[in-house]
């Protein structure tokens, strides 16, 4: 548990329940055979590199904004939220550890997949455009600019990268591969709907939802899940509309600000990750929590 700021937990510590497995975000403990306790800590990675610097708050407004979205979106498929309050399944000491930013989920087998969903020609999509006139082998029409909107929703799947590695953008034939045909199939469509769905609603209160990425896990009957996070400022790519410009990308409510001013020093986007400043912690703080505010007021 990180102790340099009282109000940021870079790392759990809970003794009641069986550790299962720390990712670049989220600390997973086992509650019972059907029921897994996932912590949301204040770690950010960024090109899949945890950095050494939390950010204050970050789990729980993740947290948050993750439950209101499995709750929005439920009618388009389940989730593996469970409505129990995570207090309740450790210790008195070590409430404060998951109060806020820990969510009680089904026990699934994850898919390995990223399931990554375009509206917009932004970030890595960009610059394999640029390239190659395609994202992930598919063709797009000639001329589009930077922040496009795309004539389209795309599916453009990627590996899903253990932490230290990197994911890459695979076809949709490997992810049949991979996963199976209905499944890879169900995965595109329901993928798209929610991007979409979720797009619209993000658009009246003046967030551009240009992309984001989704996973998925199965039951033992292969009924197919909605897992992990759901349209967070740590999965998606969050523009404002009023400040939304053709030709160049625009600010954003999301780690893209921190990207950016990784961008901008000199570091091969290899471990160990350099300290980020004070004023690039609380800027990137601010945008979380002003996305959140936007998004569920």
């Amino acid at each position: 548990m990180n102790t340099s700021n009282p109000h940021s937990i870079f790392e759990t510590d809970i003794g009641s329940l069986e550790f299962l497995y720390r990712g670049k975000v989220r600390d997973i403990y086992k509650i019972d055979a059907d029921r897994l306790l996932v912590v949301q800590t204040d770690r950010l990675s960024a090109f899949d590199v945890v950095l050494p610097n939390p950010i204050p708050g970050k789990g729980c407004l993740l947290t948050e904004l993750s439950v209101f979205w499995f709750k929005k979106l439920s009618h388009i498929i389940p989730n593996h939220w469970l409505d129990y309050s995570p207090q309740e399944f450790v210790t008195d000491k070590e409430s404060d550890q998951v109060k806020g930013r820990a969510m009680v989920v089904r026990k699934l087998k994850p898919l390995p997949v990223e399931a990554i969903v375009r509206g917009y020609l932004a970030g890595s999509g960009w610059k394999e455009y640029q390239k190659t006139a395609k994202i992930c082998g598919i063709s797009l029409p000639p001329n589009l600019r930077e922040a496009q909107k795309l004539p389209e929703t795309i599916f453009t799947p990627s590996t899903k990268a253990e932490v230290g590695d990197h994911d890459e953008n695979i076809s949709f034939k490997l992810v049949e591969d991979k996963i199976g045909v209905d499944h890879a199939g169900k995965i595109r469509e329901v993928s798209c709907k929610l991007y979409e769905e979720a797009s619209a609603y993000a658009l009246e209160r003046n967030i551009i939802i240009a992309d984001t990425k989704f996973e998925f896990g199965i039951d033992s009957n292969g009924e197919l899940y909605l897992i992990d996070e759901a349209l967070t400022s740590d999965s998606s790519r969050f523009w404002p509309q009023d400040q939304y410009v053709l030709g160049s990308s625009p600010p954003s409510f999301d780690k893209q600000f921190v990207r950016d001013w990784l961008e901008t020093i000199s570091w091969n986007k290899k471990p160990p990750a350099p300290d980020v400043p004070g004023d690039i912690i609380q800027k990137t703080s601010d945008k979380y929590r002003e996305a959140l505010s936007l998004l569920t007021r």
